[in-house]
């Protein structure tokens, strides 16, 4: 039975090896620090944070997120440490709340690895706090207690670790912050809870995997009575016969279950499996009131799985490759060895055990795959419009929705080792964060003649997003600014143009530029007081109350520094009140303006118009190639969609 928590109350922990999990409904950063008998943190090497994310025996997460997972294993910790402080915060420079009490109340969970809940306690009571200690773990008497603690520090990170006693505190809390905003700027959104594995028709197995792979972050070297130990999340037991080290057991990549706080209706029901095989995907095997709810968690939960047996397979090989080293600098280092050919078959022997681990790890990795594209084949062609590709059937039949969709795809990510699996990428509704296509070069994996190619592409690129949000808002409720100073995305923006979907023409010339971001600014700025004011139903009666979008093109040109100062306020304030950013738009090309519009660039999700391997996931940190949406060859489907957005905005104004 899990217990309630208030402030101050403890109870004891059953198990050692748990989790906390925290949700606060806008991004927090969570971490930890160690304590000895005093009370003291002994130095920055006894606090896990985004930029050293794991200590023997507890591991937190790498980036800002609404929900966090962190994982203990108590008995892993030193002997000297008497206490573990669990600590949020909010992370500051990304234009997000700068206090708690502009939140919802965090709630952290103590849980078994297997989800059972132990104790939970909701963190009330906070106002101009910006860090938090939320629970404390600490020994009694030869076992462990959780402690309610919800002290707050209005001076946050650094006044939270100066009053545990680290003297180099403030200096962590700005690197502390500067690893959040530098990987927030270039993190996927992280996805709903997903269902319990029983849950879905999909019987695959997590690959068994030693710990230390790919995403690992290796434990910080020097720190005081803290012996090197594995990642807390080592369980024991493997139903893949892939050989583990003699210490500890194989990584467990399984993500928590998807769960809703409500009964959903019953999936569908697929098709009783022959023994020993998996069962058939069906389209909607997840958790939800609707099926586009459905549809949503499962395009996720593939996500997941796909990161999960990817960090699996790579740990696996890392761990042959370490094993065949080390066995091969055993043999180097004999001078008989060496010098006769007395090494030859220890050589082999260890070269045929390498390549045994590797067979047997893509064995296991080809059949998650396997099960995984077979999911993808059914899932792809049920997916509605705001969901589905621009090749899907749907589009042809496309009509212009009446409800708002959960979310929209704004393309798809695959890894290396699955270059036919394409997952969706799908960012909730109404967007959180402004989109920023890169039209300058960097590293990508599609190499293009020239910069003038980038930036059409990028343009082009712009153009089919906003086309989508577009196409899946009821008529009246989205509206599309466009920003061209010198006109040189008129081609690209032809679709927009030809078929009036646009508010208004784009516009051109410095005075075009400065009445577009004067008109927006003033529509956030009486959004705001009336909200903070209470008055939302005194809003001017002509006042359009519809979601913007603003695409800007070629920035900075035809910005002075009036403009851009307006449009970093739009970045960092329009989101919350209905008006969003899309900038096209070469960083490099800004770099006149100095660190001046480096909070703009971080707050913005940057997307690229051709394949591009810069996002990273919330757990294990692969490198996502994403690929942005594309419209067929010679498909008219843009234009017939656009069409019938213009023709219901003109029967709805009407």
């Amino acid at each position: 039975m899990t217990a309630e928590l208030v402030r101050g109350q403890n109870h004891p922990l059953p198990q050692v090896r748990l989790e906390v999990r925290v949700s606060a409904g806008k991004p927090i950063v969570a971490g930890a620090t160690l304590s000895d008998a005093q009370g003291k943190v002994r130095g920055v090497d006894w606090v896990a944070h985004p930029g050293a994310p794991t200590l023997p025996g507890l591991e937190v997460s790498k980036q800002a997120a609404a929900d966090h997972r962190l994982a203990f294993d108590l008995d892993a910790l030193p002997e000297s440490v008497h206490c573990v402080t669990v600590l949020l915060a909010l992370p500051t420079g990304i234009g997000g709340p700068v206090r708690f009490g502009a939140l919802a109340a965090p709630f952290v969970a103590v849980t078994g690895l297997d989800g059972s809940e132990v104790a939970s306690y909701t963190v009330t009571g906070l106002d101009a706090e910006s860090a938090v200690i939320a629970l404390e773990l600490y020994r009694r008497q030869g076992g462990w207690k959780v402690r309610a603690v919800g002290q707050g520090y209005a001076g946050g990170l650094a006044a939270l670790l100066t009053d545990q006693g680290l003297p180099e505190a403030r200096q962590l809390a700005a690197g502390i912050n500067e690893a959040v905003t530098q990987g927030l700027a270039r993190s996927v959104a992280p996805p709903p809870p997903r269902l319990p594995e029983s849950d879905r028709t999909r019987q695959t197995a997590a690959p068994a995997a030693p710990p230390g792979g790919s995403g690992a972050v290796p434990p910080q070297q020097g720190a005081p009575d803290v012996p090197q130990q594995g990642s807390p999340y080592d369980v024991t037991g493997s139903p893949d016969p892939v050989p583990q080290p003699a210490s500890g057991g194989p990584v467990n990549y399984t993500h928590p279950g998807r769960q809703t706080t409500t009964p959903p209706p019953p999936p569908p029901v697929a098709p009783p499996a022959p023994p020993g095989q998996p069962a058939q995907p069906v389209a909607g095997d997840a958790t939800g009131w609707s099926m586009e709810e459905r549809l949503y968690n499962q395009v996720w939960g593939m996500f997941e799985d796909l990161a999960r047996t990817a960090a699996a397979y790579r740990s696996a090989v890392d761990f042959a490759d370490a094993r065949m080293e080390q066995e091969l600098d055993r043999v180097l280092s004999d001078p008989r060895s060496r010098l006769g050919g007395q090494g030859d078959p220890v050589r082999e022997a260890a070269q045929a055990k390498h390549t045994d681990l590797v067979n047997q790890a893509r064995a296991a990795l080809d059949r998650d795959l396997t099960q995984l594209i077979a999911e993808s084949g059914v899932v792809e062609p049920a997916l509605p419009p705001a969901f589905a590709g621009w090749d899907n059937p749907v589009w042809h039949g496309y009509r212009v929705p009446m409800e708002i969709p959960m979310a929209v795809r704004l393309g798809d990510l695959h890894l290396p080792e699955s270059e036919s699996l394409r997952i969706p990428m799908l960012v909730r509704l109404p967007l959180e964060r402004g989109l920023w296509i890169d039209s300058g070069r960097s590293g990508s994996l599609d190499p293009v003649a020239d910069s003038g190619d980038l930036r059409r592409l990028a343009m082009e690129t712009a153009v089919t997003h906003a086309a989508r949000l577009l196409a899946v808002y009821p008529p009246g409720e989205f509206t599309v600014h466009v920003i061209d100073p010198a006109g040189s995305g008129s081609s690209a923006l032809a679709p927009l143009v030809r078929s009036g979907v646009l508010a208004a023409p784009p516009a051109t010339g410095a005075a075009g530029v400065a009445d577009v971001l004067t008109r927006l600014a003033q529509r956030v700025d009486l959004v705001q007081m009336a909200v903070r004011g209470g008055a939302s139903d005194s809003l001017p009666p002509g006042l359009d109350t519809a979601e913007h979008l603003l695409v800007v093109n070629d920035f900075p040109h035809g910005f002075d520094d009036r403009a851009v100062n307006q449009l970093r306020y739009l970045a960092d304030e329009g989101p919350a009140v209905g008006v969003h950013l899309m900038m096209v738009a070469d960083r490099e090309d800004a770099a006149a303006y100095g660190p001046l519009l480096d909070p703009l660039w971080r707050s913005l999700l940057r997307l690229t118009p051709v394949p591009d391997d810069h996002l990273a996931d919330p757990w294990v940190g692969h490198a996502w190639t994403y690929e942005p949406p594309r419209v067929p060859q010679g498909s008219q489907v843009l234009e017939h969609v656009l069409n019938q957005v213009a023709q219901a905005r003109r029967s709805w104004d009407h």
